[in-house]
């Protein structure tokens, strides 16, 4: 495939492009779901839960076990709805800050992350889940600098951006910041749907395939660039050649 124009903003996604899927799936979700029941028991009529629980449809917001069970429900059928991941990442905020939480980063993200802001590139997070979330995950991390949220430049979610399944969500996150073409954004995750989603809107985009990612279809490389690591990009942010 042809060389891109080089890019000056990178476009991360989080769970399966920085870090392992099993890191959400096997320990953010159930460590939320266990912490829920004493919260709902602590915190049911505080103001600080108020307005995790009220962001709840009403049906459920009306007792603590409608809405444990629905969380729980949600959960289970992997639902990506806002305010599901607004509660997970209030869930999450103790595990972080007692140091029962810490994302484990693949190897080659922090580095690359303080690389690309040392040759001016700005980097930004799109996420499904909620901006408080994100920044939780990026400031408690397994690397030698444990907190990157200094090298973030600015956050997604699908509250202020859209679903990332959807074209116009990256429309609207380059709207954001009309000092950059849309050209000049480089999109990074493991979901076909998103990269293609993203390459609509204008940007450019690449699919990461990392350990423990589903099997991608065996015909994508004839389409799309794919890569295994950041350390796959050059200079340019383009595909090395093999």
């Amino acid at each position: 495939m042809a060389a891109s124009i080089p890019a000056k903003v990178v476009l991360l996604d989080i769970e399966g492009t920085v870090c392992p899927i099993s890191f959400v799936k096997d320990v953010l979700f159930p460590y939320a779901l266990k912490a829920l029941p004493e919260i709902l028991e602590t915190q049911w009529s505080s103001p600080n839960f108020a307005k995790y629980r009220d962001a709840f449809p009403s049906e459920y917001s009306s007792s603590k076990e409608a809405l444990e069970a629905h969380v729980r429900d949600l959960v289970e059928k992997d639902v990506k709805v806002s305010y599901l991941k607004s509660l997970q990442g209030y869930l999450w905020e103790e595990g972080y800050a007692s140091g029962d939480l810490k994302a484990p980063l693949f190897p080659d993200v922090a580095p690359k992350l303080s690389e690309w802001r040392h040759k001016g590139l700005k980097i930004m997070i799109y996420s499904s889940g909620s901006v408080p979330a994100q920044k939780l995950l990026f400031k408690h991390t397994n690397a030698s600098t444990s907190d990157l949220t200094p090298q973030i430049s600015d956050w997604f979610d699908t509250v202020n951006a859209g679903l990332k399944t959807e074209t116009n969500s990256y429309k609207t996150i380059a709207r954001k910041h009309p000092e950059f073409a849309s050209e000049e954004w480089l999109f990074l995750s493991d979901n076909v749907k998103e990269v293609d989603a993203a390459i609509q809107s204008g940007m450019q985009s690449v699919v990461v395939q990392r350990p423990g990612n589903a099997p991608l279809p065996p015909d994508i490389t004839e389409r799309l660039r794919v890569i295994e690591t950041f350390e796959s990009l050059d200079h340019d942010l383009n595909v090395r050649a093999n």
